[in-house]
């Protein structure tokens, strides 16, 4: 894999931010490989993604941060220099379902997903075979329904973990629990989540029967980052595929396991690519 410098930005919209990045970027010797940018109206936000090949610049990524900070501060950037050749570090949380954590470790083990798996997490025990036969460590924790203090306890226990491993990213791979709101505040736009169904449709549990129940004609799923509101956080990426009147809720929830396989692990490459920018409650997506 080329190495090449992922440049992120994020800041108020206003004029001349596009020629102060280009330029930069262009009297350091920089070669632009890919570039992306979205201005929105509606917020007054701009949104900037570049690649740049590393070797074509003059610069090392650590003077390219000292000599670009006085534009970042001139046009308020919230900005971001990542070498795509360090892989982000994901932690995995499941249940014990496990169409979606299969499909993860599968990718990642072929090569298709860029990252290094730092752990799978887990309330119940039928995973384990998984995690171990990749050699993958994994952690227990209790999460016990109607034990307030004990599932407490659990979720210390998983935000010590996600600090130890040192982890970049949290996917819930059908992880079916609600966290809490500090660890979702801890982690702004570092936790995914696949939930099946097509948002803002059907949320919270039993999505697929609330679906049989309305007699919908698409189902899908959607990944989005998680807030402290159920199922309400930024959405990345959504796909959907059509039923009708024959099909009973097993056959919904088997067609719907395809779906969230596609897409959480297309919203996950897009993240770990660097890909997604938060904008409020939305996403900008440069896929």
């Amino acid at each position: 894999m080329q190495r090449r410098l992922v440049l992120t930005i994020t800041c108020p919209d206003r004029t001349g931010i596009v020629a102060a990045v280009t330029r930069f970027i262009a009297d350091h010797g920089g070669w632009v490989l890919e570039a992306a940018q979205h201005g929105d109206l509606a917020t007054g936000m701009f949104f900037q993604r570049i690649e740049i090949r590393a070797d074509s610049l003059a610069i090392d990524p650590e003077e390219f941060a000292a000599h670009f900070a006085p534009i970042a501060e001139e046009f308020e950037m919230d900005w971001q220099l990542r070498d795509n050749l360090v892989r982000k570090r994901v932690l995995i949380c499941v249940s014990n379902e496990e169409h979606c954590l299969s499909d993860l470790l599968h990718r990642w083990r072929s090569g298709d997903l860029h990252c290094e798996i730092v752990g799978v997490v887990s309330n119940h025990d039928e995973l384990r075979h998984l995690a171990e036969w990749h050699e993958i460590p994994w952690h227990r924790i209790d999460l016990p329904a109607g034990a307030p203090e004990q599932k407490a306890q659990g979720f210390a226990r998983l935000g010590s973990i996600i600090e130890s491993s040192h982890a970049d990213v949290v996917v819930l791979a059908r992880f079916m629990q609600i966290l809490p709101a500090p660890l979702c505040a801890a982690y702004p736009g570092r936790i995914i989540n696949i939930h099946h169904s097509f948002l803002p449709s059907f949320a919270g549990a039993r999505p697929y029967h609330q679906a049989f129940d309305r007699g919908v004609k698409l189902i899908g799923a959607t990944c989005h980052y998680v807030n402290a509101e159920l199922d309400a956080g930024p959405i990345i990426e959504q796909d959907a595929t059509r039923i009708d009147h024959g099909d009973n809720v097993e056959e919904l929830m088997r067609m719907g396991r395809d779906i969230e396989r596609t897409v959480l692990a297309r919203a996950l490459r897009w993240h770990l690519e660097d890909r997604v920018l938060l904008n409020g409650n939305k996403t900008v997506v440069f896929a």
